[in-house]
């Protein structure tokens, strides 16, 4: 059984239902449902036409439902006339669930979740192992969702940088449970780049495939955390970064430069450089100056000046964080960072330490730590 393409059915079944009059939250209930059915059932039995069985099973699961709802009249009638069998309409709604699920009002959190479940095709014990809670509460954050979009209707124009900010969110944040939740990520923004010509979706699914590529190796042993600049450039899949390359070209060339694509810029200048020291560090600069431009972000800021220190020297870049906000997470890290490259190890080592009981993450901590064992170790030699 092909479960990528069980899951790209998903989203279209769930707009037949809608424009049956079924609303949303119902629809992908008895969606979901029927997904799970397809599970158990399909592995030794497909059916010849999936998304018709994936309707019928859906609809069928909606008209039991709204049944047990007898102090609904509005739901009984909807009982009483169901749709006669025959081919499902090709209406691709894939687009509008996009925006629906990605809504303004929602929080970052729980429009991810509902991005999964009813564009992604996944289950909420999917969901939930790919972010490392318990099932029950990733169950309560898509229901909550769900409410607070009730009554929305499916053609109401989207926000397309809402959506492409919850897909990026997907991308960078899931990795655990049964479901490459990243690989998921890039296969929902290809589907939405097929959907439509906007040179910033092809960005950021460029962006995403040039990250992608480097995967196999940000880590090393036990997890532990490795720079850019020490990875084994021979892991990473230049099948990726090809791909990537020649959608961002294509993007830029439509002269509708966006933050994504700026972003992609960048990460294919380091995926070009066949080591860290012959990465075309000036060209970058250009590059979060574009960014900068763009999104004036605080963490623009930051990497710009790592990016200033690497092309015009240290001072330069200890220069540029003058204009950075002292409280941002990484901001202690890249001072050590460049105090150490300045050769000022005394004031590198403290900062690393201090970085390190700051750092969010296990990982991370570990690393800053090291960091700060080294620069001292450099100190006694």
């Amino acid at each position: 059984m092909n479960e990528s393409l069980l899951r790209e059915l998903v989203p279209a079944v769930i707009g037949v239902l809608v424009r049956r009059g079924v609303d949303f939250a119902s629809a992908e209930d008895a969606v979901q449902d029927a997904l799970i059915r397809a599970l158990d059932t399909w592995r030794d039995d497909p059916p010849r036409d999936p998304k018709g069985w994936l309707v019928r099973v859906a609809w069928r699961k909606f008209l039991d439902t709204a049944r047990a709802e007898t102090s609904r009249r509005g739901r009984e009638l909807a009982v009483e006339a169901e749709p006669p069998a025959g081919p499902v309409p090709a209406t691709d709604d894939t687009l509008r669930l996009h925006f629906l699920c990605a809504h303004p009002t929602l929080p970052p959190a729980s429009a991810v979740a509902l991005t999964l479940r009813a564009v992604g095709g996944l289950t909420t014990r999917q969901i939930a192992a790919a972010y490392l809670v318990p099932e029950t509460t990733m169950a309560q954050r898509i229901s909550r969702a769900k409410r607070r979009i009730a009554g929305l209707p499916l053609e109401q124009p989207g926000d397309l940088a809402t959506v492409l900010r919850v897909l990026y969110l997907v991308f960078n944040e899931g990795y655990g449970g049964d479901v490459d939740v990243a690989a998921e990520a890039i296969r929902l923004t290809r589907q939405l780049a097929a959907l439509t010509d906007e040179p910033e979706v092809a960005g950021v699914l460029a962006l995403m495939l040039l990250h992608h590529a480097r995967r196999a190796s940000r880590t090393g042993a036990g997890g532990r955390l490795v720079p850019l600049d020490k990875q084994d450039r021979s892991r990473w899949d230049t099948g990726l970064i090809a791909e990537g390359v020649t959608i961002l070209q294509t993007a830029l060339a439509r002269d509708r430069l966006g933050e994504y694509q700026a972003q992609a810029a960048i990460a294919a200048l380091h995926a070009d450089a066949p080591s860290a020291a012959d990465t075309d560090w000036v060209q970058i600069v250009e590059w979060y100056d574009e960014l900068l431009r763009l999104t004036d972000s605080p963490v623009v800021r930051l990497n710009r000046a790592v990016a200033v220190g690497e092309a015009d020297g240290p001072q330069a870049g200890l220069t540029a964080l003058d204009d950075v906000d002292t409280g941002l997470p990484r901001y202690t890290a890249v001072t050590a960072y460049l105090h150490e490259r300045a050769g000022d190890l005394d004031h590198a080592a403290d900062l690393y330490a201090e970085a390190s009981r700051a750092a969010t993450s296990v990982p991370e901590r570990d690393h800053l730590t090291r960091e700060a064992a080294r620069v001292r170790q450099l100190l006694r030699s």
